[in-house]
């Protein structure tokens, strides 16, 4: 067959003095046109995967009992409430508890003693895992490495109860730290019932206990850095401290923007139990604190409504706090929690 006669009778072309059916001859669809794709629903994504779906239950059970459900019990900051009473209080009296604490000059004390402490744990306590997780990242040595990490993560699995008896032990009149000052002809200090010193031993005892622990997110950060960007800066000359200010930094900042908002976000929540445990009528001017404070007058005292009002408010400028910590970060360094 010659290639003219071949083209004549192609399918779907006219020839001159031959009728064609006037109708086009449809074209192939493709898989992607005939079967368009499904899309995954609730549903079908729990029934394939009910077992990963199920290990979120737990944390989801305890999230509304412990943190959502109680929230209902916010509403008695409005209302008088009487033990023995209503749940939810007898009398609606509105902003009155509100105005109380406004004009309660000790809640400003305490308020102010929260500021102060939370300020310095922030500030001294929030760096520390940091150059912590930097410093045993240089170890090459991993026996040396895992044997500091180990002393440094165990204070973390200790009780807080533990840990005050340390501290109390360690800094009564006749524990070492007063041992070691007679033995240098010092007279003994009262640490624990001097209210200068209270701060200090709050601040020394949560790092010696948290940082170690706070480095394991760090950690795990640096092993995501690409390993090329260290072998580029030592090509151009770079230094190890130029490749951590260039390159370790930048590349586990998202993370520290994070446990910086996380920590932000409960800078008026002070360690209750750690402060209840170390402190004293004698150390109430700089120990004292709204926590403490809220269960002297709450659970002490049985004024739940009044105290429901400060805890209300703490908890605005918590979430204050959170917000504007994220908005910052997100408008300097572009990462955030959400």
């Amino acid at each position: 067959m010659s290639a003219p006669e071949i083209l004549e009778s192609a399918p779907g072309r006219k020839t001159p003095g031959r009728k064609t059916s006037g109708r086009k001859t449809p074209r192939r669809k493709t898989a992607v046109q005939a079967r368009p794709r499904a899309r995954r629903t609730w549903g079908k994504a729990l029934r394939r995967d009910w077992q990963l779906y199920s290990l979120a239950v737990a944390p989801l059970l305890f999230f509304i009992i412990f943190r959502y459900l109680p929230m209902a019990g916010n509403v008695i900051a409005f209302r008088r409430y009487r033990p023995g009473g209503s749940l939810f209080g007898d009398e609606w009296i509105g902003l009155h508890y509100f105005r109380l604490f406004i004009h309660d000059p000790t809640f400003w004390h305490v308020f102010t003693n929260t500021l102060i402490l939370g300020a310095l744990t922030l500030v001294f306590i929030f760096p520390m895992p940091i150059v912590l997780a930097l410093l045993l990242n240089e170890l090459h040595n991993r026996r040396l490495k895992r044997f500091v990490q180990t002393i440094s993560y165990l204070p973390h699995f200790l009780s807080i109860v533990v840990v005050v008896g340390f501290v109390t032990q360690i800094l009564d009149v006749d524990g070492v730290v007063n041992q070691g000052l007679r033995a240098i002809g010092h007279a003994p200090i009262t640490f624990l019932q001097q209210p200068g010193w209270f701060r200090t031993i709050y601040v020394s005892s949560e790092m010696w206990q948290t940082v170690g622990w706070g480095t394991i997110l760090y950690l795990a950060a640096l092993t995501t850095i690409d390993s090329d960007l260290y072998e580029a800066a030592r090509i151009d000359g770079a230094s190890r401290w130029r490749q951590t200010w260039h390159v370790t930094l930048p590349g586990i900042r998202p993370t520290m923007m994070t446990l910086l908002i996380l920590n932000i976000g409960t800078f008026m929540a002070v360690g209750f139990e750690k402060v209840l445990l170390l402190y004293n009528p004698l150390t109430y001017p700089t120990a004292d604190v709204i926590s403490t404070y809220l269960y002297r007058v709450g659970v002490v005292s049985g004024s739940f409504s009044y105290a429901a009002a400060i805890g209300l408010f703490e908890s605005v400028v918590g979430l204050i706090l959170v917000v504007s910590a994220n908005f910052i970060s997100k408008r300097t360094v572009g990462s955030g929690l959400w």
